[in-house]
């Protein structure tokens, strides 16, 4: 469920192998030649409007964007994913570097939920403890979270990192979630967690993948 992948941009519409044998949920580019951003395709995005449609940024707080130069608003199949003009993705003879993650049952999982603006949360399911978890929310400028059981041991999981920032960790009631044997349960109305109507896009991964252990 997961491949990096190199590549040489072209600047203009191009495809990519992933090598996945199924349709990657989480595509994170960058290219390594200049300062662009780290540019996300994220599946769980797909909200009335394919998730192709559209690209979100690893090291920064935006919400995401409409913007066909990054995915040519071709959605990823089980062997390639498209990339179109951005220099973010596929700049002209630049050195670029793709991580393609698909879920995998009982070990990974991509997806999204829907904020009620309550402390009494949305529960989400993965199928799994999670170990780790990264999320956004994708309709506003919330920072980017990660959070992991190595680090904090114990319900609710509040200790958190930002990618998209150099802070250190920093530990809030306003980032409480409780890791469960079947997924996950917000425990917060805060904004980066649970603003009403929102989407918050999330990859996580199993703290005891049994099905492949």
């Amino acid at each position: 469920g997961f491949s990096i992948v190199s590549y040489t941009g072209t600047g203009s519409t191009a495809t990519v192998g992933h090598g996945l044998g199924v349709a990657p949920d989480v595509i994170i580019v960058k290219n390594r030649e200049d300062s662009n951003s780290w540019n996300v395709y994220h599946t769980g995005n797909e909200i009335n409007t394919p998730a192709e449609d559209f690209v979100i940024y690893l090291n920064d707080t935006n919400a995401k964007v409409n913007q066909a130069s990054n995915w040519n608003d071709t959605a990823p199949t089980s062997s390639v994913f498209t990339v179109g003009s951005s220099n973010g993705s596929n700049g002209s003879s630049d050195d670029m570097i793709a991580y393609c993650f698909s879920s995998v049952a009982g070990y990974s999982k991509a997806g999204s939920w829907s904020g009620n603006g309550s402390s009494d949360g949305t529960f989400v399911f993965t199928g799994f403890r999670p170990r780790f978890l990264l999320h956004k929310d994708s309709n506003s400028t919330e920072q980017w979270q990660i959070k992991d059981t190595a680090r904090d041991t114990s319900n609710p999981v509040d200790v958190y990192l930002h990618p998209n920032l150099s802070n250190a960790e920093n530990t809030s009631t306003n980032a409480s979630v409780d890791f469960l044997s079947n997924g996950f349960k917000i425990r917060t109305s805060d904004g980066s967690h649970n603003t009403s109507g929102n989407t918050y896009i999330y990859l996580a991964f199993a703290e005891s993948p049994f099905k492949y252990s």
